[in-house]
């Protein structure tokens, strides 16, 4: 069965009970960035013998000039992919989602999955996540951490910040450092109202962390909570915050904040193999988790896939990436919301 925009009947309870289940499985995440950006949705779902769901898949269509005509599940999120009660099940639900790309008339179809899905499609796999499994205590993290992330941490604390840890009210103090991150890193923003929409959404599954020092934010972190585990799928620090390691006392927070909610595991998010973030967060312990992100083409392609990006622009997104670092952060505040939705996050 495929529904348009709205989930059948039984979609959460499903979602709830399955072991693999993401927090981005649940209706509420897909059907907010879809209502928000004006995008369409599309909620696949096995029926078992006994009428009762056995499968699901969600999926947002993305339209670009620059990018193509796209499905995935999930767009702006790690994870996505079908849950079912056994591979046959989930292989037919991907068969489903293509012959609905068929009949769109998409380019591609991405499911972003963590394990290989039992379907012969190419699989993208130059990303990886980044999971920490937490002790029972503050004090054993910080021995398990050892003596010189602490010491970065400790460096932190003599600018006296102030950290907090909160919902909505803290947007505004997540939101200006992230806009200054992403123009230095030559990338278009999301819009503010992406954020208003999870917070509206999921508000329960959100929490933001922000580092203040002399009264100016210096460091935010946006925390998504799932049974067990707590990710961070967006953090950023400013360049003037860098000397003062106030990214260390971040992160150091954050994990706290895990450790205190008795959590299990920690998740860093999503890098590439030896690049500078993928560093970073192995340095805290973290061990790394190949995802397999699923890629039909309409082309039938069989190679491995790659990050998407217009034929031959490898060259030309580099000078536009470079082009936009250099941007003042207010034109690139008002620009980047109009560009990022297109875009395949």
């Amino acid at each position: 069965m495929v529904h348009r925009d709205v989930p059948p009947p039984g979609w959460d309870a499903y979602v709830a009970r399955h072991p693999q289940a993401s927090a981005y499985h649940a209706s509420a995440w897909p059907r907010a960035v879809a209502s928000l950006f004006e995008l369409e949705s599309y909620f696949l779902a096995a029926v078992g013998t006994d009428g009762e769901l056995s499968g699901v898949l969600p999926l947002v269509r993305q339209r670009s000039v620059l990018f193509g005509d796209r499905l995935t599940s999930l767009p702006y999120f790690n994870y996505g992919g079908a849950l079912a009660d056994d591979p046959q099940t989930h292989a037919t639900l991907m068969d489903c989602a293509e012959s609905l790309g068929r009949d769109l008339g998409v380019d591609q179809i991405e499911c972003r999955d963590v394990a290989p899905p039992p379907v012969d499609w190419p699989l993208r796999t130059d990303k990886v996540t980044l999971v920490l499994d937490l002790p029972e205590s503050v004090a054993a993290l910080d021995k398990q951490l050892g003596s010189k992330l602490r010491s970065q941490v400790k460096r932190a604390t003599r600018e006296q910040p102030e950290v907090r840890v909160g919902g909505a009210e803290l947007l505004d103090e997540f939101y200006a450092p992230f806009c200054e991150v992403m123009r230095d890193l030559g990338t278009p923003v999301y819009p503010r109202r992406f954020f208003e929409a999870l917070l509206r959404a999921v508000p329960e599954a959100c929490t933001l962390v922000s580092v203040r020092i002399a009264g100016q934010p210096m460091g935010a972190a946006w925390l998504v909570q799932h049974r067990d585990t707590l990710e961070i799928p967006w953090a950023a620090t400013t360049a003037a915050a860098k000397p003062k390691a106030v990214n260390m006392l971040m992160y150091h927070e954050v994990l706290k904040v895990a450790v205190e909610r008795r959590l299990k595991r920690f998740d860093f998010g999503r890098s590439t193999v030896d690049s500078g973030p993928y560093r970073f967060k192995r340095q805290w312990g973290a061990e790394p988790v190949q995802l397999h992100w699923a890629q039909w083409s309409a082309n039938d392609r069989k190679q491995a896939p790659e990050a998407p990006s217009p034929p031959g622009a490898g060259g030309l997104m580099r000078r536009a990436t470079d082009a936009w670092s250099r941007l003042p952060l207010g034109v690139a505040n008002r620009l980047g919301p109009l560009i990022s939705p297109k875009l395949p996050w």
